[in-house]
Order: structure tokens, then sequence, then C-alpha cells
């Protein structure tokens, strides 16, 4: 990176932070550091919702998704609008009438002690393994750029991000979302002109649409009733919705980001925010993703996205396997390549039949393409079985470091890294926040005072900042970052929501019974994890109804447990 991007990068981080700390400085309640003072507005509120889920792994693996397998990913999100407005007309009403602090309180109300610690366990599970993915992803990237060992990066960014948590709390992390999903989605749309820019020297935007749909792209909706397929219409509005109504209703990350607000419209309007808007920002990123396919068509792409596994290997098996690899997928870049001109004036000039045959050229040419990056693949596993061998997460990214003017590179960097400590930052709030609320002060210390919580609060969060470091070590071994958080909180989040929805809608339900039906349902999901190819959105839907089965089952057995 050039000077100038570095001053643009560390300029852009050092600004929003400084701004985040030096707003919250007065902070000295356990009020004010774990719901922010009820003193947030809609807008702070809802680019505050949006940050937290968009983590830096939005931005660095979800191109690479759709570049790798298209727009059918954006279907995950289909039931996410319906969710949010169940959230925002039952949950939040619930949570500001009893003003809790962590979602789980409301369970001790309804039920009891035992069945509060579970959702908070289980939460803390799921979220705690999330926040070392989500430091993970950025450290890729300075590692990459700097040459920096990985682990060193970790630890960096890590650091970073509990320094400003710790010192602010949650109105500290609101207002630095704020701002860090401003520059997020500047960022966003420039590297997205960018594409549109350079393939102007070799087709229109119309053009590259075809191209990309001709290869399957932008196949954005599947009506298929595979249950084994992990993005179908079918999941997306199911499993998604039960994943969103968790995710948003049940997630401490989240609603302590709408329980800042000022009053219940507030929040509400926050939600309705990321309704509207969360769809089309995911759209957005994967068609930019699908256009980098097309860019890499005209432009010269490596055969490898992550090339430290092809130096790798060409350490461990010399450099002429490599090289004839390189010179079979250079060889069917250039004639994918040509047979995408030839597709494009037939698509200006040509019959239907001259299009159909130029279609299947394109095809056949880009499967050849294909065969090659695959052979890479094989070549990396045989070299060193444990280097990752998918390189999605590093297209866009080698995308920004070779082919975006000094002080953009620096910009984009700067997105990057923003989204990675804005959702962070706000899982370590959350994490510190449940464990303090739900277990300290619930077990440990009752009447404790404002001091003593605030320390410890600050403790917790440094704590689970440490932990969070020590599970991105391990992150490395997942496919696909984004889809690696998804399946994560899908094998979880079920569960906490059939808790809840026990809790708001199944009055005769009592805390042993929805206790039990929980912990034999959460079995049952991680059992079909690891037994069958189910596609993982539907384990929302199975972990949810396995609870309210199994919970009324066990109350109609046992009626006064």
């Amino acid at each position: 990176m050039s000077t100038l991007d570095l001053f643009v990068l560390f300029g852009t981080l050092g600004l929003i932070v400084g701004y985040g700390v030096y707003k919250t400085l007065g902070t000295k309640d356990i009020d004010g550091y774990l719901r922010g003072g009820n003193s947030m507005k809609w807008g702070t509120i809802g680019l505050s919702v949006m940050a937290t889920q968009a983590s830096a792994i939005t931005f660095i693996s979800t191109p690479g998704q759709g570049y790798e397998s298209g727009m059918a990913f954006v279907q995950n999100y289909f039931g996410l609008p319906i969710a949010l407005i169940i959230v925002a007309f039952v949950f939040i009403p619930i949570y500001y009438k009893l003003k809790v602090y962590t979602a789980y309180e409301y369970l001790e109300k309804r039920f009891d002690k035992k069945t509060r610690l579970l959702g908070a366990f289980l939460f803390l599970i799921q979220r705690g393994l999330a926040a070392g993915i989500t430091i993970y992803a950025p450290a890729i990237i300075l590692s990459t750029i700097l040459g920096w060992s990985l682990s060193w990066t970790i630890l960096l960014v890590g650091l970073l991000v509990i320094i400003y948590t710790v010192s602010g709390g949650t109105k500290a992390v609101s207002l630095t979302q704020k701002h860090q999903m401003t520059v997020i989605l500047i960022g966003m749309v420039i590297a997205f002109g960018y594409i549109i820019y350079y393939l102007s020297d070799y087709v229109t935007l119309p053009e590259a649409l075809h191209i990309a749909g001709s290869l399957d792209k932008l196949n954005a909706v599947d009506f298929s009733l595979d249950f084994e397929k992990r993005y179908t219409v079918w999941s997306g509005i199911l499993g998604g919705l039960f994943l969103a109504l968790s995710y948003f209703g049940t997630d401490q990350s989240q609603v302590q980001r709408y329980l800042g607000g000022k009053n219940t419209t507030e929040s509400r309007m926050g939600l309705m925010f990321n309704a509207v808007m969360k769809i089309p920002m995911q759209f957005f990123i994967l068609l930019t993703g699908a256009l980098l396919y097309v860019f890499f068509i005209f432009y010269q792409p490596p055969v490898h996205f992550n090339q430290q596994s092809v130096m790798a290997v060409e350490s461990k098996l010399g450099k002429e396997e490599v090289a004839l690899v390189t010179e079979d997928h250079d060889y069917w870049v250039g004639k994918r390549k040509a047979s995408a001109m030839v597709y494009k004036d037939a698509l200006s000039a040509g019959s239907m039949a001259d299009q159909e045959e130029a279609k299947q050229l394109l095809q056949f040419t880009a499967e050849r393409v294909n065969d090659s990056r695959n052979e890479m693949k094989n070549l990396i596993a045989s070299a060193d079985a444990s280097i990752k061998l998918k390189d999605s997460d590093y297209v866009f990214l080698t995308f920004i470091l070779n082919y975006l003017p000094q002080g953009i590179i620096g910009l984009l960097i700067a997105v990057i890294f923003s989204a990675a400590m804005s959702s962070t930052s706000g899982e370590l709030n959350a994490l510190a926040s449940t464990t303090v609320i739900d277990f300290y002060k619930n077990l440990i210390n009752k009447n404790g005072s404002e001091s003593q919580y605030m320390l410890v609060s600050k403790l917790m969060t440094a704590g689970w900042g440490v932990l969070a470091i020590c599970f991105a070590f391990m992150a490395h071994q997942s496919e696909n970052l984004i889809e690696m958080v998804n399946i994560l909180g899908s094998l979880f989040y079920g569960n906490i929501l059939g808790i809840f929805l026990v809790a708001f809608f199944f009055k005769q339900v009592q805390g042993t019974a929805v206790f039990w039906g929980a912990v034999l349902s959460q079995g049952a999901v991680i059992g079909l994890f690891l037994s069958t190819d189910i596609g993982y959105l539907w384990f929302n839907v199975i972990g949810c109804v396995g609870v309210i089965l199994i919970g009324v089952l066990l109350q109609t057995i046992r009626p006064r447990a």
C-alpha cells in the first residue's frame, strides 16, 4: 500500500473511533454503559443494527460468494422483513415494558432461572464463536497487504476493538457504527463504479449482465423443493424468517442496539429501516461479486486468488508443477475472453441461433477455466492438506489491491476494517452485558454498587475480546466466512427463538418443560447437522418447532412440572 493509502486508512479509522470514545467519556453508570441511557434516535439505531450484522465478512466474503456461486445467497434474507415487523410489534413492547438490560431477563420472569440461564448460555456460545470469525476476516486482509504474520494481525485487530469497546460501552459502539456504516456504503458504491468503468472498455452494463446471466451468476430465485439445497425461496422465507426472528428478537448483540432507543417508536423505526434496506444491500453486494466474475473474464485472473497458498505449493512441490497448471489456466482464460466477445457481438447483431451457439461456447470455455482452478486446488491439497482450498474470500481483495487507484485502496480497506470493528464491538458489548446481567448480577453479586458493575462489565468485555481472539485462530478452517457465520447461527438460533415463542404464545407451558424441550431439540439439531446434508437454514425451523412441540408435549405429560 502507498503512503496515501495508509494515511486514508488509519486517518478514517482514527477519526471514527476517536469520535465514539470522545462522545461517551461521561458514561459512569451501568445503564449508560449497557443501554446507552435510552438516548438514541432511529437513524443511529438503524445504522447500528445494520452495522452489527454487516461485519467485515459481508464485504469480504459476500462478493466472493457472488463471484463463485452467483446471486442465490440473497434468498437467505427473504424472510427478514417479515421477521423485523414481528420483532417491532411483538418483542420490543415487551422488552420496554419490563425495562430489561438483556432479552434473557424476560425468560426468568416468564419461566424460571434455569431457562433464563440456558437461553443466555446458548447465546454466549454461538456469539462468542462468531465474534472470533469477525476478527479473523479483516486480519486476512491486513496480513495479505502488509505481509504480516496472520497470528500477530489477529492480535492487533482484536486489541484495537477491545480498547474502544471497553472505553465507551453501548453508546460508543452505536455512535461509531453510524459513521462506520456511512463509510462502508460509500466505499462499496465506489468499488462498484470502478468495476463498471473497467468493463466499459469491453462491454456495456447490460451486456455484462447478459454474460453473467448466461453463466448462471444472476439466478437469484430458486423454487426447488430439494431440502439439501442451501438456498431456495422456501428455505429463505421460512428458514430465513426463523433465523432473522431469533437474531433480531433474541440475540443480545441486536437487542442491545434497539433497547438504547429513546422510546419504542424510535426502536421500531430503526428496525423498519433495516427491513427496507437489508435485502437491497445484500443484492447489491452479491451483484458486485457477479460482475467481478465478468470483470475477470476480460482482465487476467490468477489461477488461485490466495497467492500465499500458491507460494506454499511452489516451495513444497517446485515451480514447474504450478507453472503447468497456470499455463493451462491462462490458455482457457484467453479462450473464455474471446468467446465472451463473440457472445457480445451475437447479442447485438446475431440471430437467436447465433446467440445460443455463442452462449454454449462461452459456457464451455468457462467450465475449462473452472477445471484448471480445481486442478490447482488439488495440487494445493496434495502439497499441504491443512491449507484452505476455497479462495472466494480473496476475490474482492484482489480487485481492490490490483485495480483501484491510490487513496481509494486505503478507503476500501478502511471500509472492511470499519465493518470488522463495528460488528465485533457490538458482539463484545452484548457478550459482556449478558455475562454481567444474567450470570454475575443474577447469581454472584445481586446487590453490588454501580462502580462494581461498571468494572465487571469492562473486565467481561475485555475477557470476551480475548476469547474471541482465541476463536479467531481456529476460523481459518472454514471454507467461506459468510456461510460459516450463518451456519453457526442456524445451529443455535432456532432453539433460542423456540424458547421465546413458547414464552409469548404458549402460556400453559412452564419452565421445566420448555427447558428440557430446548435441551433435547438442541441435541437433535446438532445430531442432524453432523449426520445429514440438510440445508442449514432449515435447522432454524427444526430447532424452533422442536422446542415448541417437545415443550408442549412434556407439559401435557407432566402438567405440574
